[in-house]
């Protein structure tokens, strides 16, 4: 019986450890493009996959965020294979600095923007369906002026794989 209550307790915590990833993306081994909003442009770590989507910005710090030697801002986009629902949101678990998030329709227009605190493990709902999601750093976008309604250029390749 003893040995039972332990193996349950082991898968349990197996079980539960798998609920949320514990290492961040290899952000070096990911793949990266440019979008542009507003004539602005953004170099991004592109998350296409489950596991990729699931981590996102987990455990990176603000000097993995920090603009490029030339100014450009980083961030990361999501490219989901299908239109996400507008009660499917985003969560900031084990992510320790504060981003903003522009959730983006499949035709590129930017549907709802929300800054995420570090830490917040409630869910930031979109509010409308959504074919991709764009993290940068908290308070960016208000700073630049991207609002909802702004067009995001997304390279065709992108695009192509989200079809």
């Amino acid at each position: 019986m003893r040995y039972s209550v332990s193996i349950l307790a082991a898968a349990i915590v197996l079980g539960l450890s798998g609920c949320s990833p514990s290492e961040p993306n290899p952000l070096s081994a990911m793949p990266q493009t440019d979008v542009t909003i507003k004539g602005l442009t953004f170099r991004v770590w592109v998350a296409d996959d489950d596991d990729e989507r699931e981590r996102g910005l987990m455990f990176i710090t603000s000097e993995e965020m920090a603009p490029l030697e030339d100014g450009t801002e980083r961030g990361m986009i999501f490219v989901f294979p299908r239109t996400q629902s507008k009660s499917h949101g985003f969560w900031m678990k084990n992510t320790i600095i504060p981003l903003d998030i522009a959730y983006i329709s499949a035709d590129g227009t930017i549907v709802n923007i929300q800054t995420m605190a570090p830490l917040d493990t409630r869910s930031y709902l979109p509010g409308k369906s959504y074919r991709y999601a764009l993290e940068l750093r908290g308070n960016l976008m208000s700073s630049l002026k991207i609002s909802s309604g702004d067009q995001v250029q997304i390279p065709e390749s992108l695009l192509k794989d989200a079809r």
